[in-house]
């Protein structure tokens, strides 16, 4: 079979080689409906090039490293990246490329096209799997649209794919990906036709914009949308944006333009460009003999079908809710940069504004009736916050995943996180938090009597200098060992921080980290890896990358403190409840507050669940875990387990932190760690953020580590490969 296909070639090779897409388009162009000149490359090309590159094998490893229903989102997605980062770096075959850059050369010459997937089993009549693989607008040249061709079947293992893995069948023995080869409309106006609108059973809908469909399809520009009556196409009603851009094509990928004065004030279609595009959606529903999902374009006047795809009753069958919301966790350049906008400059100062009013009010003059009052207020305002932290701070950590994705895309890195690289020293919070219990640390270094009266359980002065710094590290960053959204009130107050800096100070300062990567020499070779016309995005994107690092730590710190806050008045209700002095009146009023009742228990510790058998076995027999390799760097010493906020006070120098997962107001105590182990997955989790900015040995992902390790454990931790070995023999 011939590498690349022609569009009349498509019919006779199937749809098991050409995929759905490329079907439905072979099919609309032999009803004489006008779609772009279009090629494909079938499911056989994958075949031969995963089979001769090893590459299957691999994967094969990646998928299977730990179980996909474990996994959280973020693991998901650094799994995605790996495989995705092997197909850019393994060739194709020598024989296929050669043969594959002759046709595409042939047909497609320095004409622009788009390069999209069309997987066997997508856009079927049983369910529509839109989104979950990638297309590519606007690709010129034959080295850059075989590029594309490798990032198309990545897709087949996107981390949405993943996701659904169960529903598209997905499968490395047999799972394939064909890619169609379109080209370019210069697009005057595109949209999206709904032959079946959701809401309505006799209602069709068109969705319009200015320019090509992309920007429609990523949510960066608001349609004008047309409701019609499916059988007779007459108009119900027309909803009207406020339209100001459109995407064009630039010289590589699209740009936002702004529209001329009379297009914004004008909808994009007129009557009779309304009524071919519905004439023409039913005529599809007729082929088809279903109502379709229809992406169109209009240059000069002549309509041009894109792709259709059948309308699915619900798409997926949505069992669980948190996929759903993870596919909202993808945002486009552009919405991410509005999103940046409202967090820096608006989210942000509000938060530390509430937190600084919430510190500054006296509650111990509060009468009960105002405390309990104070309490549920506050009860409210963290409640407020934590929806804004899912729903804003949450979502823009996809800026490291965009700006990791564009980077390995331009740069092909042997290390898929060698973009990491570029991400760190931003100026996170929780680093200018330990920076000061470094100070406070080496004030206790530089003088013995202070030493002694702290060993002592004496405090100096409040006029003391070190007495001044400890005062307003406090005020700052409250007390250490609480966890953020961990509804555990610990209070360990003063007395812990000293705990603590003593043995900071008991430690030998450590130089800066030193990992041998030159990251100005990373930058340029980033930066030049673009045309000259696309560096200022590629310096765009890494700048919004080192925004979403920085603010990924930084928000938790932030609304720790408004959680603090919370415990603090909380804390003042229990305390005047078992205050012998307190009256029995104020006591039913107090207990009002849902907070203060008797019976609440804390919610920090999970339920003890034992590891499965299976897992027992493999860890005796081969003393090793596996997670995934998330800081560079081999390291060893005594395991401590972390399973509640008072344990992170008997942490002791030069050992390894082991826990569920480390939180950001939990990294003051990676310092003194030799390297850190968490049952959580994923690069951008903190404990992994904090690792990397100290350069110490992390593993993330390490199933079973908190039930198979125990405190005092020898181990040794290889954040290379992802693997945890036990030294100590009596398991």
């Amino acid at each position: 079979m011939k590498p690349l296909l022609n569009i009349d070639e498509c019919l006779n090779a199937g749809k098991d080689q050409v995929g759905g897409k490329t079907y439905c388009i072979a099919k609309i162009h032999s009803h004489g409906i006008r779609v772009p000149k279009s090629f494909c490359v079938p499911c056989k090309i994958y075949d031969d090039y995963l089979d001769q590159s090893r590459l299957k094998e691999r994967i094969f490893f990646e998928i299977n490293r730990k179980p996909l229903e474990q996994m959280r989102w973020e693991e998901i997605w650094d799994t995605s990246l790996r495989i995705r980062n092997y197909f850019l770096i393994t060739p194709i075959p020598e024989k296929i490329e050669k043969e594959l850059a002759g046709l595409i050369d042939k047909y497609c010459g320095n004409t622009p096209v788009a390069v999209r997937s069309s997987a066997p089993g997508e856009d079927s009549a049983s369910n529509s799997f839109a989104g979950l693989h990638d297309s590519f607008l606007n690709v010129s040249g034959t080295s850059e649209i075989i590029k594309h061709i490798k990032l198309v079947w990545a897709s087949l293992y996107s981390d949405a794919a993943l996701l659904y893995r169960k529903e598209l069948g997905l499968d490395i023995q047999t799972s394939r990906m064909a890619v169609v080869i379109q080209e370019l409309v210069a697009s005057d106006k595109s949209g999206i036709f709904f032959g079946l609108n959701p809401s309505g059973s006799n209602e069709s809908v068109i969705e319009s914009v200015y320019g090509l469909n992309q920007a429609l399809v990523d949510g960066d520009i608001e349609p004008d949308r047309w409701i019609l009556s499916r059988s007779t196409g007459k108009l119900i009603r027309h909803t009207d944006p406020v339209r100001k851009r459109y995407a064009a094509p630039g010289k590589t990928g699209i740009v936002f333009q702004d529209l001329k004065d009379h297009e914004a004030k004008t909808p994009p279609l007129n009557h009779d460009e309304i009524h071919q595009i519905w004439k023409t959606g039913n005529r599809l529903e007729q082929i088809f003999g279903k109502p379709q999902d229809v992406e169109w374009t209009i240059t000069n006047g002549e309509l041009t079908i894109l792709q259709a795809r059948p309308i699915t009753s619900t798409g997926f069958t949505e069992t669980d809710g948190k996929r759903s919301w993870y596919l909202t966790l993808h945002r486009s350049y552009e919405n991410l940069k509005k999103l940046y906008d409202k967090i820096e400059h608006h989210l942000i100062p509000k938060m530390i504004s509430e937190a600084d009013k919430l510190k500054q009010q006296d509650l111990e003059i509060l009468s009960a009736q105002s405390l309990c009052s104070e309490i549920e207020r506050r009860q409210k305002i963290y409640d407020h916050w934590v929806k804004i932290y899912w729903a804003d701070f949450i979502p823009f950590a996809h800026g490291i995943r965009l700006f990791g994705q564009v980077y390995n895309d331009a740069v092909a890195p042997e290390d898929p996180y060698e973009f990491m690289n570029l991400l760190e020293n931003t100026g996170l919070k929780s680093m200018e938090r330990n920076s000061l219990i470094e100070k406070l640390a080496q004030m206790i270094r530089n003088d013995k009597a202070l030493k002694t009266e702290l060993e002592n359980e004496r405090m100096p002065d409040p006029s003391h200098p070190f007495r001044v710094l400890l005062d307003s590290f406090v005020d700052q960053f409250g007390d250490l060992s609480c966890t953020t959204g961990s509804g555990s009130e610990c209070d360990y107050g003063k007395n812990a921080v000293i705990h603590l800096l003593l043995e900071f100070a008991g430690r030998p300062i450590k130089a800066g980290k030193s990992n041998g990567i030159d990251t100005a020499q990373l930058k340029d070779r980033y930066i030049k890896s673009f045309p000259v016309d696309r560096r200022d995005f590629a310096k765009e994107v890494l700048s919004l990358g080192r925004e979403s690092y920085r603010l990924r730590d930084d928000d938790n710190i932030h609304l720790g403190r408004i959680e603090a806050a919370l415990f603090e008045a909380v804390r003042e209700g229990r305390r005047r409840l078992i205050h012998p002095n307190t009256t029995k009146d104020d006591v039913k009023i107090l207990l009002k507050a849902p907070a203060l009742s008797l019976e609440r228990k804390d919610q920090s510790r999970e339920e003890k669940v034992s590891p499965d058998k299976t897992a027992i076995e493999k860890w005796i027999s081969s003393r090793q875990i596996v997670g995934h390799p998330a800081g560079p760097g081999i390291s060893s010493g005594l395991a401590r387990l972390i399973q509640t906020p008072s344990d992170l006070l008997s942490f002791k120098q030069g050992e390894v932190l082991v826990c569920q997962g480390v939180d950001p107001n939990m990294t003051f105590i990676v310092p003194l760690a030799a390297a850190v182990v968490e049952e959580r997955g994923g690069m951008l989790i903190h404990g992994a953020i904090i690792a990397r900015e100290y350069g110490l040995p992390c593993i993330t992902g390490a199933s079973n580590a908190m039930k198979l390790i125990e405190n005092g454990n020898q181990i040794t931790v290889d954040g290379y490969l992802g693997i945890i070995t036990c030294h100590t023999e009596d398991l």
